[in-house]
């Protein structure tokens, strides 16, 4: 990422005629984040929560962005019980059916951007991201990058209205991360938003 552009993948995208889809994952218990609301001066609101660590939503996003286009934003969501022996997180499957899925939509190649996560370098990652040289091309972001990541936006926009949820269960959690994440689709002008809080700019810079 030098020069304040994304490097080498926005002039293969101005090339091949790609969408730059920055990806990331982001997770929410059913406890609920820490949030400001209203409330008698002396009297602090409590609520009461059930369950919880006993569950986790995981999300998986993806934010495509290309000059001239509006921004899309694509996300897939799991359910995980925490229980010893169970997979806590999104699965190489669940990572290629987001990508496969964009790539349909978006019917043109994708450039993914995305941090070094375990599974993102696992075999199976890699053999899936090797198997479409047509269409996928993988960039890897620096170590400890979230900064330069505009899915982090997303992120932010989810749990800020999560802040106020006591959910009673993770069907009425996940509803209302649904709720939230099908808001930031229809917005596009949001997504591409979220890419200049990067302080990146998707015009290529000379190599």
């Amino acid at each position: 990422m030098a020069g304040g552009d994304l490097g080498e993948g926005t002039r293969l995208a101005a090339v091949t005629g790609a969408w730059i889809c920055f990806e990331d994952e982001s997770g929410q218990a059913l406890q609920p984040p820490k949030a400001r609301t209203w409330g008698r001066r002396g009297h602090t609101p409590v609520v009461k929560v059930s369950g919880r660590g006993s569950a986790r939503i995981s999300v998986a996003g993806l934010a495509c962005l290309k000059a001239g286009q509006p921004g899309r934003f694509f996300y897939r969501m799991q359910g995980h019980r925490l229980r010893p022996g169970t997979r806590r997180a999104m699965s190489e499957a669940d990572y290629a059916s987001l990508i496969t899925a964009a790539h349909r939509y978006l019917n043109a190649p994708v450039i993914v951007i995305w941090d070094n996560l375990n599974t993102h370098l696992s075999r199976k990652m890699r053999a899936f991201t090797d198997g479409h040289p047509d269409w996928l091309t993988v960039i890897q972001l620096p170590a400890y990058a979230p900064d330069l990541n505009p899915v982090e936006g997303a992120w932010s926009v989810m749990k800020n209205s999560l802040g106020n949820l006591a959910a009673g269960s993770t069907s009425q959690l996940s509803a209302a991360m649904r709720h939230q994440l099908d808001r930031i689709q229809r917005q596009h002008s949001l997504i591409n938003g979220f890419l200049g809080q990067t302080g990146l700019t998707l015009d290529p810079q000379p190599p």
